[in-house]
């Protein structure tokens, strides 16, 4: 009795150890969009870092579709073990209401890290539209009813259901155009089959820049530092319309509980380290970190702000 019971105080011992030693080889951060958005721009710049402080690698898995469901679920159903993290968007919070049926559940199948960025949206369009302004841009598309489009990273997206909005705000009436990621819409725009894209700055700003897009409004309160240039929706007579891009880390629900703790300290010291808040003020990104019961209190309170849009938008994607 005193062996077996010795042998079970070992085995405890060391599945302690073990957890405490957490990590001991490569750890997975899916990104739920396609590459070149803003959730890959910054997975890419998060994972690189996160790998040099935890001293394994962190590699990244583009994982798109279905506005974002697709990489949520395989995140939702990997081992609870620390050794899959998913990097998650406002479609996480959208997602419940848009959808009749889901394959995860947003709050109980996920235990929450930490919030770690948000972004401003700008409106873009082709540069070759003869709209000029926000306003301009309203004008042409109202005389134009439904012959005009906007585009989004997919059905139930933010930035699918700001078009949504924009709609209804203004009388508009383009029609939607879903692709697999944001960044495919845009390239349909540089291409000239796409209006209007929402899109986060940081994808945008070098097109923007460039002159191969115009920039017609920043969707936030106040003007960015990327474009100082650009008015804000506000500034440009619509009142009323704003949205914000947030950036969170969520591991599989039952992840042991130190090792949440320990990528939310390495996640905050990221996230506030002054080199990457430098990159990401280029780009118009600002850190926003948080507890793991603060991010879960914020992913509720997002999908009831998220759900009430939607019904009142009339949107489902099924």
């Amino acid at each position: 009795m005193r062996l077996a019971i010795a042998f079970l105080l070992s085995l405890a011992f060391f599945g302690v150890h073990a957890q405490d030693a957490w990590p001991t080889r490569t750890v997975r951060l899916i990104l739920p969009f396609p590459p070149g958005g803003g959730t890959d721009i910054l997975g890419r710049m998060i994972a690189e870092r996160l790998g040099a402080q935890l001293g394994q690698p962190v590699i990244t898995e583009n994982r798109g579709g279905a506005g974002g469901n697709v990489g949520a679920e395989a995140a939702a159903r990997a081992a609870p073990d620390g050794y899959t993290i998913v990097l998650v968007a406002p479609s996480l919070a959208i997602s419940p209401t848009l959808y009749s049926r889901l394959n995860y559940d947003p709050v109980k199948d996920f235990a929450p890290v930490s919030l770690v960025a948000t972004v401003p949206n700008v409106m873009i369009t082709q540069a070759s539209l003869p709209a000029q302004s926000l306003q301009e841009f309203i004008a042409f598309a109202k005389g134009k009813p439904g012959a005009l489009n906007f585009g989004s990273g997919g059905a139930g997206t933010s930035n699918h259901l700001a078009g949504e909005l924009f709609n209804i705000v203004t009388g508009a009436k383009l029609v939607h155009i879903p692709y697999k990621g944001v960044n495919l819409a845009m390239q349909d725009v540089l291409a000239g089959n796409v209006h209007l894209v929402f899109i986060g700055i940081p994808a945008a700003a070098l097109h923007i820049k460039a002159g191969r897009l115009r920039a017609l409004a920043l969707v936030a309160p106040q003007r960015s530092s990327a474009l100082p240039e650009v008015p804000t929706v506000a500034e440009a007579g619509l009142r009323d319309f704003e949205f914000t891009t947030w950036y969170g880390v969520l591991a599989p629900a039952g992840t042991p509980r130190n090792v949440v703790n320990r990528l939310n300290i390495e996640l905050v010291k990221i996230m506030h380290s002054p080199e990457l808040k430098e990159r990401l003020a280029a780009t118009g990104t600002e850190p926003l970190t948080s507890t793991p019961e603060e991010f879960a209190a914020y992913i509720r309170q997002e999908i009831s702000k998220w759900g009430e849009i939607i019904r009142k938008a009339g949107v489902k994607a099924d």
